[in-house]
């Protein structure tokens, strides 16, 4: 089998939690003046992290406020998040059968997010899945985040720390749910499945496979990706 690791988004295909950041973000928005819709959200602003969506809206002269400011507002959507997160986050149907048949074949996993430690852990901690992965990427340890490579490629660099025999790049599946993650994984040279949670599968055409959740995928079709 050449399958060496999987590498997965957190918010959109762990965790039902990205309408829950869309509601944090126009929650500390909306003193400023404005909302985001559902749809430029979705559209626009979903894949970037939080301090790259805000620098987007002071560039778009949307939000008027320095960049410095930008720390202070990103601490006050990390506060209303985990607010929601704790009464109504979820994790995605399918995911715990996935990550059960992974763990019993001895695949190495990790995260790599646009979100933050803390959200990621805190959801990740209640729901009992934190043992399933063995490294994790946040924003906080990337100066570029996707569609750029640095995250995924730190999340290999990382599984790969302890081990003899390092694992490349084609040999390890990213798991997107958005174009953005999907961009960053092929430019990470690595191969590709996006889960419909967010976008229709006509949206992911990018990726080398669609599915509509994780427990429809086997062993046998992350090795074939990796041949």
């Amino acid at each position: 089998m050449t399958l060496g690791a999987v590498i997965f988004d957190f918010d959109g295909v762990i965790t039902d939690s990205e309408i829950l950041h869309f509601r944090a973000f126009n929650a500390v928005l909306a003193p400023h003046g404005f909302e985001l819709t559902k749809k430029e959200y979705y559209k626009d602003y979903l894949g970037l992290s939080d301090v790259d969506c805000f620098k987007a809206l002071i560039a778009e002269g949307r939000l008027h406020l320095e960049e410095s400011r930008i720390r202070s507002l990103g601490q006050q959507k990390t506060k209303v998040f985990e607010q929601l997160a704790r009464t109504e986050g979820r994790i995605i149907e399918g995911v715990r059968e996935f990550l059960r048949m992974l763990s019993q074949n001895k695949v190495p996993t990790a995260i790599c997010s646009g979100a933050l430690r803390a959200e990621i852990e805190l959801i990740l901690d209640g729901a009992r899945l934190r043992g399933y992965f063995e490294e994790i990427v946040s924003a906080e340890e990337v100066k570029r985040g996707k569609p750029h490579p640095q995250g995924f490629l730190l999340a290999l660099k990382k599984l790969n720390k302890p081990r003899i025999r390092p694992i490349a790049p084609k040999h390890c599946v990213v798991i997107e749910d958005s174009h953005w993650g999907l961009q960053a994984g092929r430019a990470a040279k690595m191969r590709t499945v996006a889960v419909t949670n967010t976008y229709d599968a006509d949206q992911l055409k990018e990726a080398d496979k669609v599915v509509a959740r994780l427990s429809d995928l086997t062993l046998q079709d992350l090795a074939q990706l990796c041949s």
